[in-house]
């Protein structure tokens, strides 16, 4: 009879890079990939709000931050989460639309006068100008980048999966 050998030298250097995966090591890489889609959504998100032109100042802009309290989003995978939103409270209304006279009162005279074609708010004018309650229609730019991030995910997890894999499973 002829003596089979095995060389499992290729074996066990893929079986250890499996336990270095199972370790912890790939929860972190995923973990890593999680917040850098979320720095990615962010960039989108002020693309989205500087292409539709929905602000005059940079201060919603500038409020964009991953963790931050106040006007907050989450995307979650799994068991991870990352929390990316504004710090302003008025994101969601520029985002979503609103009414622009809040409190459901359909009529209100504010009193003041013209200067031109900007109004002066004078407490104790005997004249001023009647606001009606109307919608203001949103941006929806958080939408908008959810839409642009999904189409750009297969490429991002295509890439990232052929990273791990080569990092991890190589056989070279």
């Amino acid at each position: 009879m002829a003596e089979i050998t095995v060389d499992m030298s290729e074996y066990e250097a893929f079986f250890q890079r499996l336990k270095a995966a199972g370790n912890g090591a790939f929860e972190k890489e995923l973990q890593l990939f999680l917040e850098g889609l979320g720095e990615e959504f962010l960039r989108i998100v002020q693309d989205e709000i500087i292409s539709a032109e929905a602000v005059d100042t940079r201060l919603m802009l500038a409020s964009f931050g991953k963790g931050g309290g106040g006007n907050v989003w989450e995307i979650s995978n799994g068991g991870l989460t990352l929390t990316v939103g504004s710090t302003v409270e008025y994101a969601k209304w520029v985002n979503d639309g609103h009414w622009a006279n809040p409190g459901g009162v359909s009529v209100r005279f504010v009193p003041g006068s013209w200067s031109g074609d900007r109004f002066i708010y004078s407490p104790g004018a005997k004249g001023g100008m009647i606001l009606r309650q109307q919608w203001i229609e949103g941006y929806h730019y958080w939408e908008s980048a959810i839409n642009i991030l999904e189409q750009m995910m297969p490429k991002f997890l295509e890439a990232k999966l052929q990273d791990w894999l080569d990092r991890y499973f190589s056989m070279f």
